[in-house]
Formats: C-alpha cells, sequence, structure tokens
C-alpha cells in the first residue's frame, strides 16, 4: 500500500475507523483511543501513539488533516499539545476515503503481534 502512512498512522486511523469514531459523531477522548490502539494494535509506548495523532490533527503538519481533534494540539511555532486526557478526536472527513473500501480485502490483513 502506498499511502504515504507509517504502521501506527494506519494503526490508529483503523482502531478510529473501528470504534466508530467518525467525523459526524461526537469527540471521543484523545487517552481512550491511545489506550484502545496500544492495547489492540501498536504495543509501544502511549507516546508514540497520542504524538501521530497530535500530528494527523495539526492544520500544519500534513497536507490534509486525518483527524478532526478539540482541544490544544500546539502551534507551529513549537508550542506542544496538551495532555491527552485533555483532548478529543474523531476521524475527519477526508479519512473516510482511507477506511472505504477495508472490506474490499483489497490488501491481505496479517496477523498482530499477539496473533490476532
Amino acid at each position: 500500500v502506498r499511502d504515504g502512512l507509517k504502521p501506527v498512522h494506519r494503526r490508529v486511523l483503523y482502531a478510529m475507523n473501528v470504534l466508530g469514531n467518525d467525523w459526524n459523531k461526537a469527540y471521543k477522548k484523545s487517552a481512550r483511543v491511545v489506550g484502545d490502539v496500544i492495547g489492540k494494535y501498536h504495543p509501544h509506548g502511549d507516546f508514540a501513539v497520542y504524538g501521530t495523532i497530535v500530528r494527523m490533527a495539526q492544520p500544519f503538519s500534513l497536507r490534509y488533516m486525518l483527524v478532526d481533534g478539540q482541544g490544544n494540539f500546539g502551534s507551529i511555532d513549537g508550542d506542544s499539545a496538551a495532555a491527552m486526557r485533555y483532548t478529543e478526536i474523531r476521524l475527519a472527513k477526508i479519512a473516510h476515503g482511507l477506511m472505504a473500501d477495508l472490506e474490499k480485502e483489497t490488501v491481505d490483513f496479517v496477523d498482530n503481534y499477539d496473533g490476532t
């Protein structure tokens, strides 16, 4: 897949899609999404996952924001984002295009780190 995303980006977007954290629904706490990603898909530190979410919610980091964030996600001047317990997120409308055809099995899914 040549979408320009790293595995952690894909795992975050997939987890948000599974949670039903859609653009037209209420925001969910960032900590909730981070916990789901770490527990189910990405067994690394919470900072790696939250940092990825922050970058996907910043209008100056990616051409298209894939995560719609509510709260302080930092600034272009180097101000850091608020802690994950203070921010809320949902998928951006454009991110649904990346998730649209997952059920068509265009790309083979492989087992996760724990065989699930």
